[in-house]
């Protein structure tokens, strides 16, 4: 093993509290700095997907990256370690999309040829199927496809278990944030001064002043809603025009808006019955039932893609950015981070990630 190391990670969310878990279990000494309660940040405003095929063909920003996006989904259920994947709610049930018949223009087709060309595992399903697959789904499917490539976890039970396991593994919680940082010691909100080789800085754009890359970084508003015991409690999530319906134990997620540039989590009530209608054309027992809605902030680089690996302010590590993929990619982002810490090869997906990447 590598010469223990002291670290400070910035940051509690999905990317933050895997990192943390990540290093203690590589031996360094691990305090996880994050004034929040556990889930009050982005990846707590999340329906958890882990899904490489959809992202990589729906995304703009995500074209060209099924690879990347398919090695952070496969290192989830090693990375949970003896964890049972269930207690994070990790499902691989995985995901259909719909053409309904009120659809202009159906995308069904056009989908599964993008899928077959990156490699991606996917097929034709019939409205039966579809409907068998997901329960409560309406009559008007037109055409569907389902990939087994996707999954998805529950963000809330997801993140107490990456929070307890690096607990166990000997991190220290702090419910303050990094305030300023220089090689060996980093100082918090809270006024305590603590001794770190390294910083990781697993934040958004407001913590520009810890490392210069994150000052690249935009704000990207995106609200959901949820549906309190109502909808498909298993089976494979759906997209369709207008967004995707994740089923879920404690009531069907609906989402996402993407509103650039707007760093506010206020819910829009517009917004909200927006997201409400769609997953009621989806699912018509929905009609007239009052979801709950929530806002979050995530933060994109100017490719998309995110920020993981050295800083050019020494003895600091980055890794922010993640866009809608901070779930899908934790757990390599992690491997990244630790690997640095370690002294260690990053392995082959850093040198797209690089951090410094934007660098005039």
């Amino acid at each position: 093993m590598s010469a223990q190391r002291r670290l400070v990670v910035a940051g509690g969310g999905a990317v933050g509290s895997a990192i943390a878990l990540a290093l203690a279990r590589a031996g360094h000494a691990v305090v996880l700095a994050d004034p929040a309660p556990l889930g009050d940040n982005a990846s707590g405003v999340a329906a958890g997907m882990i899904a490489p095929a959809f992202e990589a063909v729906l995304d703009e920003a995500s074209t060209g990256h099924f690879d990347l996006l398919r090695a952070g989904r496969d290192l989830w259920s090693g990375f949970l370690g003896g964890i049972d994947p269930t207690e994070a709610g990790l499902d691989r049930s995985g995901a259909l999309w719909i053409d309904r018949r009120a659809d202009a223009g159906g995308q069904a087709e056009v989908i599964l040829a993008k899928m077959a060309a990156i490699g991606a595992e996917a097929q034709r399903v019939d409205p039966q199927q579809a409907r068998a697959l997901s329960a409560g789904l309406g009559s008007d499917v037109a055409q569907a496809l389902f990939t087994p490539e996707d999954w998805r976890l529950d963000p809330a039970r997801a993140l107490g278990v990456l929070r307890r396991a690096a607990l166990d593994a000997g991190c220290v919680q702090v419910a303050a944030s990094v305030t300023g940082f220089e090689v060996g010691i980093a100082t918090l909100s809270d006024g305590q001064t603590i001794a770190a080789d390294l910083l990781v800085a697993a934040t958004g754009a407001e913590a520009a002043f810890l490392a210069p890359e994150l000052a690249r970084l935009s704000p990207i508003k995106g609200q959901i809603i949820r549906f309190a015991d109502a909808g498909p409690t298993g089976g494979p999530s759906v997209r369709a025009r207008g967004g995707y319906a994740s089923p879920s134990p404690d009531g069907l997620v609906a989402g996402a808006t993407m509103e650039a540039g707007r760093a506010d989590r206020g819910v829009d009530p517009a917004a909200a019955a927006g997201l409400a209608a769609f997953a009621a054309r989806l699912y018509p027992g929905l009609a007239g039932r009052e979801p709950a809605a929530a806002a979050g902030v995530r933060a994109t680089s100017p490719d998309g893609l995110p920020l993981v690996g050295a800083s050019g302010k020494p003895g600091v590590l980055v890794a922010a950015g993640m866009r809608r993929n901070g779930w899908l990619l934790a757990p390599l982002a992690a491997g990244v981070i630790t690997a640095l810490a370690n002294g260690d090869d990053p392995g082959p997906y850093a040198a797209r990630l690089d951090a410094r990447r934007f660098e005039d």
